[in-house]
């Protein structure tokens, strides 16, 4: 049998962690090395691996029933190699340190079973109530791998250049940057995007890091129900993901 399907084989690594390509994430287990990763997200295995769902405490609970931020993971753990993909979307490995790596939960596709998480509050600069923005703080030694609609743009912040981002296109920036969110409004109404420009809240960061951006201010529907005519296709009306959502990240 001949096809060109056949140039896309299996790509033979030492690396534990890689790209099959730039939609597919390849991850080695070798029995003491779990990999915590998004329910649903494994598409093919080899070897002897196991997929249970990672349990929560209390306190991640209730983090998460309070500020919709957080994590549903499956622990995945044995020898073999697991291959992970989420809409096909692009995506990248990073390695945490000890600066700490802050992210939108909704971006994050796996990450190493010794690295910590937790739900961190990005307070609005105008005091208002429900204003800010939670976000997961990823914190140890290890690797995540994330996930952005599109080639993302990895931004560099100084003491002397710091960088605003669309509250909405932000995937994920340095722990150690000090963050404020801002509308950038003239008007009293700050819930109101100004003027006819279509912006709203936006992140102001500054310091020393990076902050990553994708070229989209909004993931592909998690969990659509795709119904009929073009706005449903792409997660939009009564069919569409916005309409079905079920605790996605259209919230």
């Amino acid at each position: 049998m001949q096809s060109p399907l056949f140039a896309y084989n299996d790509q033979q690594t030492q690396e534990r962690w890689s790209l099959q390509n730039k939609h597919m994430l390849r991850v080695t287990l070798e029995g003491h090395d779990d990999v915590l990763a998004r329910k649903g997200t494994m598409v093919a295995y080899q070897g002897l691996v196991e997929f249970d769902a990672e349990w929560q405490n209390t306190n991640q609970r209730r983090a998460r029933a309070r500020t919709g931020e957080g994590l549903d993971l499956m622990r995945c753990h044995g020898q073999g190699t697991v291959y992970f993909a989420n809409l096909a979307q692009h995506i990248h490995v990073m390695e945490v340190e000890q600066d700490g790596l802050t992210v939108d939960s909704s971006y994050v596709l796996a990450m190493d079973s010794s690295l910590h998480h937790e739900v961190i509050a990005v307070d609005s600069v105008y005091g208002i109530s429900g204003s800010g923005k939670y976000q997961l703080n990823i914190t140890g030694r290890g690797r995540v791998a994330l996930m952005t609609s599109g080639a993302p743009l990895l931004m560099q912040v100084t003491p002397d250049k710091y960088v605003n981002c669309d509250a909405d296109a932000i995937v994920a920036w340095s722990t150690g940057l000090r963050v404020q969110m801002q509308a950038q409004t003239h008007s009293s109404g700050v819930w109101r995007r100004r003027g006819t420009t279509g912006e709203g809240w936006e992140l102001s960061f500054m310091g020393n890091g990076f902050a990553l951006v994708q070229p989209s201010e909004l993931l592909p529907p998690q969990n659509a129900q795709i119904g009929q005519g073009l706005a449903a296709q792409y997660g939009m009306g009564q069919h569409g993901a916005r309409g079905q959502n079920q605790g996605n990240v259209w919230s």
